[in-house]
């Protein structure tokens, strides 16, 4: 059964244009193409960017840290209670009025006591500045570092300025150094950015950053087995362009730079649309999607590559949506741009920075002051 299905997926009718097969990437005459055994190479790179991301993040990322000044606030930590604690991890992080006054009578505290109590529960439970500043300065630096790359090895192709030169003698299209470096470090980068998605920052978009990385590695993978390497590099490029900006205004917001992550904010904005919303939809897509079908009759892998695209074009405008909103929010002049994806803290006021000793019962009950009212239901 394996084997048919093996069988099955590796047909050629599934994956080539009428006429062309695997056998025109077989290697000859000092000529290299793409192999789907190359792929395996990428599993050893993504444990070797968590490792250098564990170090980074402990030298590099604190040093910078320190540099731009960022600060964490002092959390004050709740006094264990089973009851509140259990109903926190088991039942609801964010009890409604009625769970909230079924607590004060199972535990004896007033209402006040247990909103505050909730409250400081949960933004113990939040991501630290230190912790969204560091790995921020993380995929930064990746992406930075890779978008320089990618336009070093695709300033000088042809297909960088005309797209369609993209297909000009597909697939027998030749592998480069540059391009097997290229497609191996960045898949290998998103395979560890899927490994590690359990323990970092989660944002409101999570769901939406799981199908991203999912689609861009399972597009990355059929873009190199089925030799659209050309256009899989192009496709990467766009997506590199502006991921640096964001990272970069992260971290400026997290250190308090307000200015300078408002204006790399708008920055980002601008590259983000024109990259994503523009030159990806009609420049890569228009090629994808309308150019081959001139040259070739359409195929299962034709459709299946671009419904790949169609996937993340998707996920662009869900993103830019976001941006947007952002942006109105700078506009009228806020003091800084607030990532929508983030779970933001919850603050506190004067009142709620008292003392975390318990008050039962609120503050009067039935005409006694609460150390009376204590003392007789001690005596109860």
């Amino acid at each position: 059964m394996l084997s048919g299905l093996r069988e099955w997926f590796w047909n050629e009718r599934l994956w080539f244009p009428e006429g062309l097969g695997w056998a025109n990437l077989e290697d000859r005459d000092g000529v290299i193409y793409s192999k789907a055994s190359d792929l395996w190479v990428t599993l050893p790179i993504a444990l070797v960017f968590l490792i250098i991301r564990q170090v980074f993040e402990r030298t590099v990322a604190i040093r910078m840290a320190t540099a731009m000044g960022v600060k964490e606030k002092t959390r004050v930590r709740v006094a264990h209670d089973p009851i509140m604690e259990s109903y926190f991890r088991i039942t609801s992080k964010n009890p409604k009025q009625g769970e909230i006054e079924s607590l004060g009578k199972k535990t004896g505290y007033s209402e006040r006591h247990i909103q505050r109590w909730f409250r400081r529960r949960r933004n113990q439970e939040r991501p630290n500045q230190l912790k969204k500043f560091k790995e921020a300065s993380w995929r930064f630096t990746f992406y930075l570092l890779a978008f320089i790359a990618g336009l070093a090895a695709l300033i000088d192709k042809p297909w960088f300025y005309k797209m369609e030169e993209m297909w000009a003698g597909f697939p027998m299209l030749p592998l480069l150094p540059s391009q097997y470096w290229y497609y191996m470090i960045e898949l290998g980068f998103y395979m560890s950015l899927l490994f590690s998605v359990a323990s970092d920052v989660k944002r409101k978009d999570f769901k939406e950053q799981i199908v991203h990385h999912v689609a861009t590695i399972v597009l990355i993978s059929f873009s190199w087995c089925v030799n659209y390497i050309r256009a899989g590099t192009l496709i990467m490029l766009v997506h590199d362009a502006s991921d640096y900006l964001l990272e970069s205004a992260k971290m400026f917001n997290y250190a308090g730079w307000r200015k300078a992550c408002n204006y790399i904010f708008i920055l980002f904005a601008v590259v983000f649309i024109i990259t994503r919303l523009v030159i990806f939809p009609f420049g890569i897509m228009h090629c994808t999607w309308v150019y081959p079908v001139t040259v070739y009759r359409p195929f299962f892998g034709y459709y299946f590559f671009n419904g790949l695209l169609f996937v993340l074009l998707c996920l662009h405008i869900f993103w830019a949506v976001l941006i947007l909103r952002m942006a109105i929010k700078f506009l009228p002049g806020n003091n800084i741009v607030e990532d929508e994806r983030s779970d933001r803290e919850e603050t506190e006021s004067e009142d709620d920075m008292d003392a975390e000793t318990p008050v039962k019962n609120g503050a009067v009950q039935n005409g006694h002051s609460p150390l009376n009212n204590n003392h007789h239901r001690k005596n109860e």
